[in-house]
């Protein structure tokens, strides 16, 4: 194909052309991480070259030293960042900078607000360095050649950013890719040697690879090595500062924001292996998609093997970055391999006990941090109590909930802090589930229990359900719904059982229950209320309404079940139900009852019209009344 045929225009992906608009915009304040974002690919390019060519040799044969070279030229304003890796093809290169190849892209996108700072934060969740190079210049040159192709297969790329970009084949002798930057007028300090030399010290100093920058402070045209070009990880702790850490941690996640805490950690003796890993101050756009991509970078021996082998860390700790580089691993392990290597299982468990003892620590020393954490990632560790029985007591013990012991929504109380205020005999754990907050806080299951000081957790995340059966227990207490029929309050009066109470208004129970037989399973005279006419629970053997509403609503078939009505015998419309002589207007309150008990609970009525058409009856029936007198 001559170079005149195979040069084409084509337009940017839709959300690539929104995302240029908003980093140009937003990120103007952090406009030097461009250089830590461009190095940083190039030295993907080169730990992904050196993999390849474990299976084949020579793809490193032409040029077997990889470095990564940076090149300033104030005369033209222009600045270039090669590398020697594994360079483009034609397609992989109209692939990777013309789209944005991952899922979730729309949903991140209407995350933006317009603010400067949170959209930044958001973006560098996201991880798209290469379009960085944008806030800088106004143009950006990529020419490439994939290693296993020959010099008549380059390529070269070219676009202002504006909505389209060339691509053309051209002839390149070098393997690998370069990044010429156009600057800016306004951004001409990043052609100048000196600049750039500190940025690498800043943000580059841990990569693997030589970084060299032609030209130095002192106007030398050689290259000149700047960074230590020593993979952090395979450095003691000691020699490695905290800014290290954190420009690592960057480099390895393009996060934008620092780390909340990370562990080095090197394990000798049957097996040996090194980790770094942290934990992200905030939670990316697709924590939720648990088909992202995630897990860590894999090492064998400091060769790079694979990004986010998920292998290495439950489900549950998909929000952890890091690195692990093991030397009892094969070099040609795949993902398929790892599945059934019998020292991954030993090397999983202690990572995951690694992560949770870091956890722990936050929470015991900087409860600000761990306060952060939980509002980022709390509902996902919540998974490992279902998930990790090994795990689950440590796990527990840094669960954090509201309760009405504080009155608001932040879930800032632990079951340490719950049991500590327990009363002398109280050997239960209460809690109630719903379907958010305010439901769970004003719930007339609670009133009984607020009258005599008993603290209840409210709990009103979907994963809640599945916790709750999870844990069972607490440091020797029971997890009691209070919810559920057969509540059994501490300090009660064990002579007047649910039986004897129901004998003795066992005429009022039986009319409303034969009226609401469709409707319920069964009518009680309520322990629990204090200032509502009632309220409907659960029986002991059936699944909580809002576990059942959210297995309905993903599609799952279930029996049907009919709520247990309780009755609040010393309520005023509760005593009128029982003086009510007429059948029709008895029917009707009965219904209203029961109507109120489930809007109470948060669930949907199954016939709203009806009970519109009751209370509009009543409503008049009550009018007429107070005309009439």
């Amino acid at each position: 194909m001559s170079t005149a045929t195979s040069r084409e225009t084509l337009g940017f992906q839709t959300e690539v052309r929104q995302l240029l608009k908003l980093m140009i915009h937003s990120l103007y304040s952090n406009k030097e991480i461009f250089l830590r974002e461009l190095i940083s690919n190039a030295s993907d390019a080169a730990d992904k070259l050196r993999f390849e060519a474990l299976a084949e040799p020579g793809l490193l044969s032409e040029d077997p030293d990889l470095t990564i070279r940076i090149e300033s030229d104030k005369d033209n304003n222009s600045v270039t960042i090669s590398d020697n890796g594994i360079g483009m093809s034609r397609d992989e290169l109209v692939e990777h900078l013309g789209t944005i190849a991952r899922s979730g892209t729309a949903e991140f996108l209407q995350q933006m607000t317009g603010d400067e700072q949170k959209d930044a934060q958001l973006i560098g969740q996201f991880g798209v360095g290469f379009y960085s190079a944008f806030i800088v210049a106004d143009k950006v040159v990529v020419e490439s050649r994939r290693a296993s192709l020959t010099a008549n297969d380059g390529v070269r790329w070219e676009s202002d950013g504006e909505g389209e970009f060339t691509v053309e084949t051209i002839e390149r002798a070098e393997r690998g890719t370069s990044v010429t930057l156009h600057l800016k007028d306004t951004e001409s300090e990043f052609a100048e040697p000196f600049r750039i030399e500190n940025l690498i010290r800043k943000y580059s100093d841990h990569i693997a690879f030589p970084v060299t920058l032609s030209g130095s402070a002192d106007e030398d045209d050689s290259a000149k090595l700047v960074n230590a070009a020593t993979a952090l990880w395979t450095r003691s702790r000691s020699d490695v500062s905290d800014d290290e850490y954190k420009e690592f941690y960057k480099h390895l996640s393009h996060d934008f924001s620092d780390p909340l805490t990370w562990s080095h950690n090197r394990v000798e003796g049957k097996r040996e292996y090194t980790s770094l890993l942290y934990i992200p101050a905030n939670a990316p756009f697709d924590l939720w998609n648990r088909e992202a991509p995630r897990g860590l970078k894999l090492y064998v021996q400091r060769v790079f093997i694979m990004d986010e082998a998920e292998q290495f860390l439950p489900m549950y700790l998909r929000f952890v970055k890091g690195v692990v580089d093991s030397s009892d691993l094969p070099l040609n392990v795949s993902r398929e391999l790892l599945q059934q290597n019998p020292e991954l299982s030993a090397m999983r468990g202690a990572l995951a006990r690694r992560v949770v003892d870091m956890l722990t620590k936050m929470a015991g020393k900087s409860t600000d941090d761990y306060r952060k954490f939980w509002k980022e990632f709390g509902q996902v560790l919540k998974e490992g109590v279902v998930e990790d029985d090994a795990n689950k007591d440590k796990l527990a013990k840094l669960l954090r909930f509201a309760t009405t012991h504080t009155g608001n929504p932040e879930q800032d109380q632990s079951l340490d802090d719950y049991v500590g205020r327990c009363g002398e005999g109280q050997d239960k754990i209460y809690y109630i589930l719903a379907d958010n907050h305010a439901t769970a806080a004003s719930s007339p299951h609670l009133e009984q229990l607020a009258d005599k000081g008993i603290e209840v957790l409210l709990l009103s995340d979907r994963i809640d359900p599945w916790v709750v059966d999870g844990l069972a227990e607490y440091d020797g207490k029971s997890l009691v719904d209070v919810a559920r029929e057969g509540l059994d309050l501490p300090e009660g009066d064990s002579s007047v059982t649910q039986d004897v109470m129901d004998d003795e208004h066992k005429p009022l129970l039986e009319k409303v229950s034969k009226v609401l037989e469709d409707r319920v399973d069964a009518v009680h005279v309520s322990t629990r209320l204090v200032s509502s006419p009632a309220c409907v629970v659960a029986g002991e053997n059936e699944l909580n309404p809002q576990l059942r509403r959210m297995l309905e609503a993903s599609g799952q078939e279930l029996p049907d079940a009919k709520p247990i009505l309780e009755v609040n015998i010393k309520h005023p419309l509760v005593e009128r139900l029982s003086a009510e002589t007429d059948s029709g207007r008895f029917d009707s309150l009965a219904h209203i009852v029961l109507d109120h008990a489930l809007l109470a609970e948060g669930s949907q009525l199954d016939d709203p019209a009806a009970y519109v058409k009751r209370m509009n009856s009543l409503l008049v029936e009550l009018d007429s009344h107070a005309g009439s007198g």
